[in-house]
């Protein structure tokens, strides 16, 4: 079979990404109710309790609301470093000790037929990690809710299959919206989020036009439209010389539903 991935969602109302392989099903992040995440689980042929694991990115309630509900349900372990532990342990509530798995950032774990590498993000929680998901020669990068991208991540990334990265606001349109300065001071931080111009700077780093995926992820509902956030990565990646159609497949992450699922 290979490897799948879709994105159930992406944004400030909830994450949830569903990766699958021969031997493997699991979810990077569950932002929603347990009900909620079902929902969109079974919206694309998964049941729930097949699942094998759970992955945290960090801590935030859009990352972690329906983590403990799916665990307690479905008897499921929850992968996350130790600081992300301390900063959610009070909001998922009782997780059974055998369902408590600590891993070291920046270093290799396998849960059972995948590696994965958590790598290091920028963001105002714990510790943030993406991750970036090896299986039988193909790799998947998950880079989201980081207002920087160190020369780690973008050496770490390279040579990905898919890459599911982060463009979150238009610039332009947060500065001059109507969120309070404290909070547009936030987004636009070290410790944010990444705008469009950011992703397609960044993607002029690591893409080689060789077909790569490209999945634009965690678009802000009021600083940011679907259309300008391609169109900006699009203008960008063209002035470095790749022809987005041809080159790679360039698309969009939803808030309110579910990717198509990509095959490999």
């Amino acid at each position: 079979m290979g490897i799948k991935f879709c994105s159930l969602s992406s944004g400030s109302s909830g994450n949830c990404q569903y990766i699958e392989t021969d031997s493997s099903k699991i979810i990077v992040d569950s932002g929603f109710s347990g009900k909620r995440t079902k929902e969109l689980l079974n919206s694309i042929d998964v049941d729930p309790k097949d699942l094998d694991a759970i992955l945290v990115t960090h801590e935030h309630l859009d990352h972690i609301k329906g983590v403990g509900v799916l665990s307690r349900r479905y008897d499921l372990p929850i992968y996350a470093n130790g600081q992300t532990w301390s900063g959610m342990e009070t909001k998922i509530g009782d997780i059974k000790e055998k369902n408590i798995k600590i891993f070291s950032t920046e270093k290799f774990f396998d849960l059972k037929d995948l590696s994965i590498y958590p790598i290091t993000t920028f963001h105002d929680a714990n510790e943030p990690v993406g991750y970036i998901l090896f299986y039988k020669g193909v790799k998947i990068s998950i880079i989201t809710d980081t207002g920087f991208i160190s020369k780690n991540i973008v050496e770490k990334v390279k040579d990905s299959d898919l890459y599911f990265l982060e463009s979150n606001h238009d610039e332009f349109m947060l500065k001059e919206g109507l969120y309070p300065w404290h909070l547009k001071r936030r987004i636009l931080s070290s410790k944010g989020h990444l705008s469009n111009e950011d992703a397609g700077n960044t993607l002029t780093r690591i893409l080689k036009g060789e077909g790569e995926k490209v999945i634009l992820a965690h678009l802000s509902k009021d600083n940011n439209v679907p259309e300008l956030a391609m169109d900006t990565v699009t203008d960008i990646l063209t002035k470095g010389g790749l022809d987005v159609k041809k080159d790679i497949d360039l698309g969009l992450s939803f808030r309110d539903k579910t990717t198509c699922v990509y095959k490999f």
